[in-house]
């Protein structure tokens, strides 16, 4: 996968061995609390969130899911980031493709970090998730506190993060695609903007 930006080249493989994952993530589950946790942003990519959390997350990856009515949207900027950044907004005429972990206890206090809980960027909303013919009920997801009105374009950075996320883990390549315009629509429509305010 590629754009005329240059941002990305991807093939669309799965890169993880489901039967050794699966092994390591009941080994977990037989010592520790585990909590459910939906992922539709950078959190996707167990690389980027491992940078987070301190450790591999692969294990802990249960497969693809997809939360019914509600759509992604662009409506916070990230002071870490600096760009927009992805939330999930009520949309009974949508859905939301991601990632469902089971995650250790232990590891909720540094997700709430990542996603700026403490300083109320983000809050927990609980989901219905469906995975692999499975319905998982109150899972982990977050949402923005104070969601702008209009949505603000990712920065390069996030949007290969995202993206790589998405593909790495088997999302559908239709909504792979389908993330991609979104963000690249954002990006050059941000662009305009910068050089209608530079022409005046």
């Amino acid at each position: 996968m590629s754009n005329q930006a240059g941002h990305i080249h991807y093939s669309w493989v799965q890169t993880h061995n489901s039967d050794n994952i699966n092994s390591e993530l009941q080994q977990v589950q037989a010592k520790e609390s585990m909590f459910y946790y939906f992922a539709y942003g950078s959190c996707m990519c167990p690389v980027d969130l491992k940078r987070s959390l301190g450790e591999k997350t692969h294990p802990y990856v249960i497969g693809t899911g997809t939360l019914k009515a509600y759509r992604l949207g662009f409506y916070r900027i990230s002071p870490t980031r600096k760009c927009g950044v992805l939330d999930v907004v009520k949309d009974p005429k949508a859905s939301v493709r991601g990632v469902l972990y089971q995650l250790p206890w232990r590891l909720s206090d540094r997700l709430d970090k990542r996603e700026d809980v403490p300083q109320g960027g983000y809050r927990h909303e609980y989901v219905d998730i469906h995975c692999e013919g499975k319905v998982y009920k109150d899972v982990r997801t977050y949402v923005v506190v104070d969601k702008l009105l209009e949505e603000v374009a990712p920065n390069d950075w996030y949007f290969n993060v995202v993206l790589q996320g998405a593909v790495t883990c088997g999302l559908p390549e239709e909504y792979c695609w389908s993330l991609f315009h979104h963000m690249y629509q954002l990006q050059q429509r941000h662009q305009i903007r910068c050089s209608d305010r530079l022409a005046l």
